[in-house]
């Protein structure tokens, strides 16, 4: 394996075959030890997250598959927190997706004067491009259009795809008793196709239950051991 990216959750290695393998790890983003999923930074580690955050990622990518979602899973091996995917290209230097169902997080702290914290949003999808030295700075359908990053199409392609993603995910938890108030995704292109790629993990979300916020290692535990 050749080690060829490393990220502040995980790292990215190649495989001979052409398959690519993600190790998680313990470190979630946040700061000064307090777990955010919109910060870029690491803020805190917690033992098992990594692991935990696979099961998940694992469990939901699954039932992904099932209703014929494309993404790039091929398996798990939860004991060693890695990953065999698919390659795909991401989207110009990387671009995370976030579908927001409540008004919390930077969108609130982006639009406090208009909405008042925790008001209900309808699935609402914004686009990000990954730079931790800008602060991952929202970009619109326009900009990525006009900067060569991806089509109008393709635009509408990925927005559709996270909004259904995003409500199969809310759902899920439902079952739980859990509620999704945002999650964020990486997608890229495989064969023409955007698939989901990266991970599905309490990482990636702010889920709350009776009001209260769901720490990542707690929320693997409610949805898959209650």
């Amino acid at each position: 394996m050749n080690l060829v990216y490393t990220g502040k959750t995980k790292n990215v290695y190649a495989n001979d075959d052409g398959t690519y393998l993600l190790k998680f790890k313990d470190d979630c983003t946040g700061a000064d030890g307090v777990f955010d999923p919109g910060m870029n930074t690491v803020g805190l580690t917690l033992e098992g997250a990594g692991r935990a955050g696979l099961r998940l990622t694992e469990y939901f990518f699954k039932i992904l598959n099932e209703k014929g979602i494309p993404t790039h899973f091929i398996s798990a091996d939860v004991e060693k927190a890695e990953m065999t995917v698919k390659p795909a290209k991401p989207f110009g230097k990387g671009l995370e997706v976030i579908c927001r169902f409540r008004a919390v997080g930077s969108f609130f702290r982006r639009y406090g004067d208009y909405c008042t914290e925790g008001q209900a949003l309808p699935a609402f999808v914004e686009t990000t491009f990954k730079d931790d030295a800008r602060e991952d700075p929202p970009v619109t359908k326009d900009a990525l259009e006009m900067l060569g990053v991806m089509t109008g199409d393709k635009y509408d392609e990925l927005k559709a795809l996270t909004q259904k993603i995003a409500g199969i995910i809310k759902e899920e938890l439902a079952k739980k008793n859990i509620e999704l108030y945002d999650i964020k995704f990486e997608f890229g292109i495989a064969d023409g196709q955007v698939i989901l790629i990266d991970e599905i993990s309490g990482g990636n979300m702010r889920a709350f239950r009776d009001g209260k916020s769901i720490m990542p290692l707690d929320l693997c535990r409610m949805v898959l051991d209650e």
